[in-house]
């Protein structure tokens, strides 16, 4: 794991957890692990989510977040370890939390032969929501949803964007203090995708807090906090300006007339700390403007032309890439496209 750095933030949490703390944080985790037989889906998991937070958990397929929100949400239970969500212990009594939270899975239950007002009303039934309370909240959710002119509309005729927004009025019917979404806007279109994010906000105004998981790096710049995952282990914690800031040295973005044949030539170089694909162009990383000379050098005597060459600020890919562990890699191809993607 990738020791803290400056800018960053210690998710070192007290052995016990005393009542101010389980009063100040919304969820509490201490060295949780959870294996599948030999495999360690999640390694000594220790981090902390204030109340009223956007907490953003990012990382690759296969990091572990999916893993995690289970855990978080009480329907697997840890190797080792502890969880309070809530101040409850999920460990010791995980039915406990349910009236707490709100998981949205990746593939929420929606039934798609029933309307979308019959979804809701069935999740109002499932959470035992008072009679009363179920008009008035319904049209709420709907309105903030904006989902009120398709309420007859079958489940299963609607839209992905909408069924992402359905399958979050679902899960807000039993007004919930803690929000766990796995993946929300994974195969979701660029504007359904903001949609949703603007949803999150009016939310979080609310007083909800939220836990999100994402493997689209940009989505985690619009968290309030956000821990960056990696084969189950989370290798930084911390503000995502706080993260953005770590990479040291100075960014560039270039623009070759091969991105293949310039990545090659540009990391023979010792002035190049990293060069990575991001779509059609790379972002180097180098210690020093003075190195940009050597670049130009390069690719020139390669035959490789110069289409744009400019400084940029460092986005979060370039802060994933540079705190993976020695070893490890990672391919980002464009800003929205997924941590890994070929």
């Amino acid at each position: 794991m990738v020791s803290p750095r400056p800018g960053g933030e210690s998710e070192s949490v007290a052995k016990s957890p005393s009542n101010e703390d389980l009063a100040r944080l919304v969820i509490l985790t201490r060295e949780v692990c959870k294996n599948f037989g030999e495999t360690r889906a999640v390694r000594d998991l220790s981090f902390q989510m204030k109340r009223g937070e956007l907490f953003g958990l990012v990382g690759p397929d296969g990091a572990g977040k999916t893993t995690t929100l289970r855990l978080l949400a009480g329907i697997l239970e840890p190797t080792s370890g502890e969880i309070w969500v809530d101040g409850i212990s999920v460990v010791d009594d995980p039915e406990a939390i349910k009236g707490h939270i709100a998981y949205m899975p990746q593939r929420f239950g929606l039934y798609q032969d029933l309307t979308l007002m019959e979804n809701l009303l069935f999740y109002a039934d499932l959470f035992m929501v008072p009679k009363k309370e179920r008009g008035p909240r319904i049209e709420r959710l709907l309105g903030f949803s904006r989902l009120a002119p398709f309420k007859e509309r079958l489940a299963g005729a609607l839209s992905g964007g909408m069924k992402q927004k359905l399958g979050l009025a679902c899960a807000l019917i039993h007004s919930p203090k803690l929000l766990l979404l796995d993946e929300p806007t994974n195969g979701v279109d660029p504007v359904s995708r903001r949609d949703f994010w603007t949803i999150l906000y009016d939310l979080l105004k609310e007083g909800i807090s939220i836990l999100v998981s994402t493997a689209y790096l940009d989505e985690a710049e619009r968290t309030t906090r956000v821990g960056l995952m990696h084969e189950g282990s989370l290798i930084q914690v911390g503000r995502p300006q706080a993260i953005m800031d770590m990479v040291e040295g100075v960014v560039l973005e270039l623009v070759p007339s091969d991105v293949r044949a310039a990545r090659r030539t540009l990391r023979a170089l010792p002035e190049i700390l990293s060069a990575n694909v991001f779509g059609g162009s790379l972002h180097i990383r180098i210690a020093r403007e003075e190195n940009i000379d050597a670049i130009r050098a390069a690719l020139v005597s390669a035959g490789i032309q110069i289409l744009s060459l400019r400084g940029i600020r460092a986005s979060m890919e370039d802060a994933f890439l540079c705190l993976l562990p020695q070893g490890s890699t990672q391919s980002v191809h464009e800003p929205g496209s997924r941590v890994g993607d070929a």
